[in-house]
């Protein structure tokens, strides 16, 4: 897996070194001398890491990556911060900076690009939340995105060494709502539910550490989750397959609270910030193929769900019907009571027809005053029973959505075509269903009609 690198440092040196190491692994490297730069470079080729040298003169390492943190454009950019600084204080300055990983030199290359794949990795996933949930603005979907923190997560601890998980568990409950489980099938189960960070004890005397993680990647509804590894430093294979597993973020034994305060936080935050990628995704797909008047489904929704039904009749399967459904003289709706009356009709006549359908049904506005129902498994007169008693609920039934007007009646007019052999298409299907609505007009309007192929 390759990537973009931007490197960070004012000594053409280390620049040099760094660089040699990662093209050696076939990375694509980008260089910077200061914070300035770094930031410029940054938004215009959005790269995939930046490895950023603490100590710069100017603006040092710790507010370049606050900034880059800060700046919706590259707020998503993974930050290691390198230095020769190995004090405590300096590691928890970084990460609260927004750091996702703090390396010091010398650099241990197994370590640094095992992080790399692992940043990488996580990335990639975000740059596609990202690029749909663009696509979803160009095409007019709202999707901005809330101001997030990184406070009061649901934290699993997996963990059996009780002493140490009690120590997490209490340095986390200033600020989160933590839950112990020493049992990874109990954890498992925990998972599944609402959880923002899931802390596990790698080196757990009892249970697999590793497995346990990798049964939380192979799971559908945990996959996303964050892991954030407690590990010995020593046992650098360990690590390294820790990484490689997937986990998000690890932290060395002994555990140091105000370090665990800072992953922990930058994990959460991490995770909410994918969900509203992912939320706006989601509300962008249900709005595509959602009417924002009635909340039925829409034309082009129909369209896919009718020729995938289409498709298994023609292959022998139960038969497909349509009904073309049409408000009688409903211009004079918006005429006489004006358009804003018209629409509360439009969305109470929605409302009666999803009631008057069956469950299987898929109730469509296919434009105007124009509705759609597909009905999967019907044959032609079980269609026309259901669409006799929709036009006598509607008709019989009076519309009062108007305040401070009368009550009135509807009538509409129903078309209605069946599928007639493998041959048929959900156009063909569409039209005869369309020719039958004119019919029914025609002959005086609230009106049934059936049109055989």
């Amino acid at each position: 897996m390759t990537a973009r690198i931007l490197v960070v440092d004012d000594l053409p040196a280390n620049v040099r070194l760094l660089r040699a190491k990662l093209e050696a692994e076939y990375y694509e490297v980008l260089t910077a001398s200061d914070g300035a730069q770094a930031l410029a470079i940054a938004v215009a080729q959005q790269p995939d890491i930046v490895l950023l040298d603490v100590m710069m003169p100017g603006m040092d390492g710790f507010e370049t990556s606050r900034r880059l943190k800060h700046d919706p454009e590259t707020r998503h950019i993974p930050v290691v911060l390198v230095t020769a600084l190995d004090d405590r204080a300096d590691r928890i300055a970084g990460l609260e900076a927004g750091a996702d990983e703090f390396l010091t030199k010398p650099i241990d290359d197994l370590l640094l690009f095992a992080r790399i794949k692992s940043l990488t990795r996580l990335k990639l996933v975000v740059d596609e939340l990202r690029k749909r949930e663009a696509s979803g603005r160009r095409m007019g979907v709202p999707g901005a995105l809330p101001r997030l923190d990184g406070s009061g997560g649901r934290i699993l601890i997996v963990d059996d060494h009780e002493r140490q998980a009690l120590r997490i568990s209490a340095e986390l409950a200033v600020d989160h709502r933590p839950v112990v489980e020493s049992d990874p099938q109990k954890a498992h189960l925990t998972a599944r539910g609402p959880v923002d960070l899931v802390i596990v004890n790698v080196a757990s005397r009892h249970f697999d550490g590793l497995r346990f993680a990798a049964q939380l990647r192979s799971d559908e509804l945990t996959r996303h989750l964050p892991i954030l590894g407690i590990v010995d430093l020593d046992a650098r294979e360990r690590l390294v397959k820790a990484l490689d597993l997937g986990l998000n973020d690890v932290l060395a034994r002994p555990v140091d609270p105000q370090e665990l305060s800072a992953r922990v936080r930058s994990q959460v935050k991490a995770k909410r910030y994918t969900e509203a990628l992912r939320s706006n995704l989601d509300n962008g797909l249900e709005m595509a193929v959602t009417d924002p008047l009635t909340g039925l489904n829409n034309r082009r929704y129909m369209t896919g769900q009718l020729e995938a039904l289409m498709s298994r009749s023609e292959q022998g399967g139960d038969p497909v019907a349509a009904l073309m459904i049409d408000i009688d003289h409903f211009k004079k709706v918006n005429d006489s009571l004006g358009h804003a009356a018209g629409d509360d009709v439009l969305r109470e006549f929605a409302a009666r027809l999803t009631a008057n359908v069956r469950a299987v049904d898929v109730p469509c506005r296919y434009g105007g005053e124009e509705f759609t129902v597909v009905m999967p498994d019907t044959p032609l007169e079980d269609a026309r029973r259901i669409a006799e008693r929709l036009r006598r609920q509607i008709a019989g039934t009076t519309f009062d959505v108007v305040l401070g007007e009368k009550p009135f009646t509807l009538t509409i007019s129903i078309g209605i075509a069946a599928t007639n052999g493998s041959r048929d298409t959900a156009a063909a299907l569409l039209k005869r269903a369309d020719d039958a609505l004119y019919e029914a007009k025609g002959a005086g309007r609230n009106l049934v009609v059936t049109r055989a192929a």
